[in-house]
């Protein structure tokens, strides 16, 4: 996993998990209280309620992105600009200042004129934008979207059969189309990814969205730190029936969950309660091995945040190793119960085969072992009867 490192904010496993607040300078933004088109009165919000409260990082939006509205060009969006680079000179606070846009042409200007990285939604649609970022040298975060400038986030409008071929546009879910969507036009050494939570396109559904947050872990594999934006979204609002306004509870709750499934940025309006969450859910997540320079005197040894075997096969890709080593890499271990003698011994007998570990109780077994081994005692299932039967037939891939 690589670290950022952004105007001198390291971001990644390295570091502590990182609170973004957000400054809209765009009247049709739909959440009023981070909406300014006053400098001074922006810089007051910034200074007391971003920095004040915690934010490592301000994102300055110079357009919504709500896809109710029609989408701003590049020269609209530098006539809101001196806006945001007159707040950020009556700042007194010190944070890293992020410039959101979908255009080469803005993040140059912005960074020209003292913004520190890029925040870019519409994933390199811009093929320039990619570039100017390292020109600058500055770290850009890169949301999943198709290779459209005007349809943010809507992974799902890309022509996955030309880019990808048909068997694959067949075959692949809603989180295979995000990753995919994430190394579009490549990755700088400074990009962050961010998945696209939220309501990006009449086709995107809440379930898609929950799906892609089960299986968070599994972004790591593109060896890039994370940025999620989930506060008050639909899809977390929907679970309580909540309004936007009285969806704080499941938004931090959410948010502790990100970082312990590995998001390293969280993207919020609620910096306070963001950054309490965000520090619960840093102590609780897995502690693993990361230690060495990755030289010959020194070799660098990390233990992969892998807990399925799904995840296993994203970083086996990039490692560009055989994914077999992810089935070999998780394990799983179930309680049987309620067994005969004979069921018993024949789960031994095939447990010992496929190598996987057995351990009798008083009317069943214990049996523990990685993916593979489980599949190679469950090969024989379809031939199987009885009890026996159902026993292999519910020793399937769980979890996420």
């Amino acid at each position: 996993m690589d670290n950022v490192d952004a105007a001198g904010l390291g971001i990644g496993d390295d570091h502590p998990p990182r609170v973004m607040g957000v400054l809209n300078v765009s009247k049709e933004s739909p959440y009023d209280p981070s909406v300014f088109d006053d400098p001074g009165e922006a810089a007051a919000y910034v200074d007391e309620d971003l920095i004040g409260e915690g934010a490592d990082i301000v994102d300055v939006g110079l357009e919504s992105a709500n896809k109710k509205f029609d989408v701003l060009s590049a020269e609209q969006e530098l006539d809101r600009l001196d806006t945001a680079v007159e707040t950020l000179a009556s700042t007194s606070g010190d944070a890293v200042w992020s410039i959101e846009t979908r255009y080469a042409d803005v993040a140059e200007a912005a960074l020209d004129a003292g913004f520190d990285m890029v925040n870019d939604i519409a994933g390199f649609a811009d093929p320039d934008l990619p570039a100017v970022c390292e020109d600058h040298d500055v770290a850009v975060a890169k949301m999943a979207s198709p290779p459209d400038l005007t349809r943010p986030g809507a992974v799902e409008e890309t022509p996955w059969a030309e880019r990808k071929g048909a068997a694959w546009a067949d075959a692949a879910d809603y989180v295979d189309m995000v990753y995919e969507a994430l190394k579009q036009n490549g990755l700088t050494e400074k990009t962050i990814v961010d998945p696209a939570f939220g309501g990006w396109s009449e086709a995107q559904t809440v379930e898609q969205d929950r799906e892609a947050f089960r299986r968070l872990r599994e972004f790591r594999g593109l060896g890039k730190p994370m940025l999620v934006s989930i506060n008050r979204k639909n899809f977390l609002r929907s679970l309580t029936g909540r309004s936007t306004e009285d969806a704080l509870a499941s938004s931090l709750a959410a948010t502790s969950m990100a970082v312990e499934r590995g998001a390293h940025v969280v993207r919020t309006h609620d910096v306070r309660e963001t950054v309490d969450a965000v520090a619960v859910g840093h102590e609780f997540a897995r502690r693993r091995v990361r230690d060495g320079d990755g030289v010959a005197e020194d070799p660098r040894v990390e233990e992969l945040d892998v807990t399925t075997t799904r995840e296993g096969r994203r970083h086996a890709e990039r490692l560009d190793v055989d994914a077999g080593v992810a089935a070999e890499g998780v394990a799983r271990v179930f309680e049987v119960a309620g067994v005969d003698a004979s069921t018993a011994d024949r789960l031994a007998a095939g447990a010992e085969d496929a190598g996987v570990a057995y351990a009798p109780t008083a009317d069943g077994c214990v049996l523990a072992g990685t993916d593979a081994a489980l599949d190679r005692l469950c090969d024989d299932s379809e031939a199987a009867e009885g009890p026996y039967a159902a026993v292999l037939s519910r020793l399937q891939q769980s979890g996420y």
